[in-house]
């Protein structure tokens, strides 16, 4: 894929946008592996470049489930890949809500500084949040292979 001045900022690499999504992220680089453009995905998928590129940096919320079918189709994914997808997609809500009823008033504590505070944790400090929480119950993704 040729880069031009034309092509939007969305064909940089994953890891170097911070607010990407995790399902973003995932989706961009199977673009860039394959060598594809954004706007032909998104003509493939039936949406808007504009739409695409605001969905995978966190700006739209989550996909419909028929967009991450259509996308998990479009890049001809199977088995653990698919569902590797589908779980991103599922985590790469841009603004999480935490239900911290029931935990007391530690566990509420928690949840209020992680909300207010969570964007100024260092990379490092962050990792070590995930890692905790992947011991306690690992999700379905490997988070080494997330991005940022």
């Amino acid at each position: 894929m040729k880069q031009t001045a034309e092509t939007d900022k969305d064909e940089a690499d994953p890891g170097a946008d911070p607010a990407l999504t995790p399902f973003g992220a995932r989706v961009r680089a199977l673009r860039r592996e394959r060598n594809l453009q954004l706007k032909h995905m998104a003509a493939s998928l039936g949406v808007s470049s504009a739409y695409l590129s605001a969905l995978e940096r966190g700006e739209r919320g989550r996909p419909t489930w028929a967009l991450i079918q259509a996308t998990i189709h479009y890049f001809g994914v199977i088995w653990d890949d698919a569902d590797d997808l589908q779980h991103l997609a599922e985590m790469s809500e841009p603004r999480p809500q935490i239900d911290a009823r029931g935990t007391g008033p530690r566990g509420i504590y928690l949840a209020n500084r992680l909300a207010h505070d969570f964007a100024a944790l260092d990379p490092e400090d962050r990792q070590a949040i995930l890692a905790i929480l992947e011991r306690r119950k690992p999700g379905r993704v490997d988070p080494e292979r997330l991005s940022g």
